[in-house]
């Protein structure tokens, strides 16, 4: 998959067939995302074009909310790596800033749709607005669409036990501690993914080591303590029990995602791994002494080893 951030630097003949483009911040990649990128690969594939996905960074929530920006569920690795493995072809994700915040909707879609992107059809949500002031809707595409020779598709949303699927829906369920919720929404477990990279080894003086990882993300979605597993190690799927995080009971207040692997004995510094979040076991606590904390670890990774044999089973 191509990324572009510029318009200016997607080569010429990779559009010169046309494209089926969607529009959207496309946070978690959910079961309503794909449903929409599924629509876009069937079209993009039968009219022999390129399937491209279009998204900002920042996304434009969190440009809006300034410094109380919504938990992301995908930071931007995360989000290419989803969309490369679901086979999009392009990914165009100009910056976000005050001049495409003033952008009209009439020279959004002439200058970076129809002109940039080379669109021939457009698939998005049946609730999709877009430029200055949320100007354009569909019925704005589809009058431009007879004008400009572009077709547009509005897929309905998605809905599980009656719940609309949503990032918002996504990240309520995680704040709750709801995993299996979360899970439904999304159609797989809440993955975390990142670089192992060396800590205080604090883990390791108390009889627990654990797989330090870098989150690279200003908010996280959810914390606490987790039955997991974990996925990039080569040795298919190992379970453990992770901490996502501040550690109050060491007076250190950055959070960080701390992964405890069961019966697991390797140097693995560096290596890039997923994290899926199974089950929710506590709230993040501040003990006393270290002696309190060991025992409500041994606690934790007995809870996580039974919740993770009866998701086996």
């Amino acid at each position: 998959m191509l990324l572009v951030r510029h318009l200016e630097d997607l080569p010429e003949p990779r559009l010169k067939r046309g494209s089926v483009v969607t529009i959207g911040a496309y946070d978690g990649l959910h079961l309503g995302h794909q449903a929409l990128l599924e629509r876009v690969l069937r079209r993009a594939r039968s009219d022999d074009r390129e399937a491209v996905v279009m998204s900002f960074e920042p996304m434009p929530k969190e440009f809006f909310a300034g410094d109380k920006p919504p938990a992301r569920l995908m930071r931007f690795r995360e989000k290419y790596d989803a969309l490369c493995d679901f086979g999009m072809d392009v990914f165009y994700c100009p910056r976000f800033s005050s001049a495409m915040r003033s952008i009209s909707a009439d020279d959004f879609v002439r200058r970076i749709l129809v002109r940039g992107l080379r669109m021939h059809h457009l698939v998005v949500g049946d609730d999709f607005r877009f430029a200055r002031r949320r100007e354009g809707s569909l019925e704005t595409l589809e009058t431009l669409g007879r004008v400009l020779d572009f077709s547009v598709e509005a897929v309905p949303s998605v809905s599980v036990d009656g719940l609309r699927v949503s990032s918002t829906a996504i990240r309520e369920a995680l704040l709750r501690g709801d995993c299996r919720g979360a899970t439904a929404l999304l159609g797989r477990p809440y993955r975390m993914s990142g670089r192992i990279v060396r800590g205080r080894r604090v883990g390791h003086a108390l009889g627990y080591p654990t797989a330090n990882v870098d989150l690279r993300r200003r908010l996280c979605a959810l914390d606490g303590i987790y039955a997991v597993r974990v996925r990039g190690l080569g040795e298919g799927p190992l379970d453990g029990v992770a901490s996502v995080g501040t550690r109050p009971t060491f007076g250190l207040d950055t959070p960080l995602l701390e992964v405890h692997l069961f019966d697991f004995e390797r140097d693995i510094y560096g290596a890039y791994i997923h994290v899926d979040f199974v089950e929710r076991i506590r709230g993040v606590e501040k003990f006393s002494t270290e002696g309190e904390l060991v025992a409500q670890m041994e606690r934790d990774a007995d809870n996580a080893r039974s919740i993770l044999a009866r998701e086996a089973a």
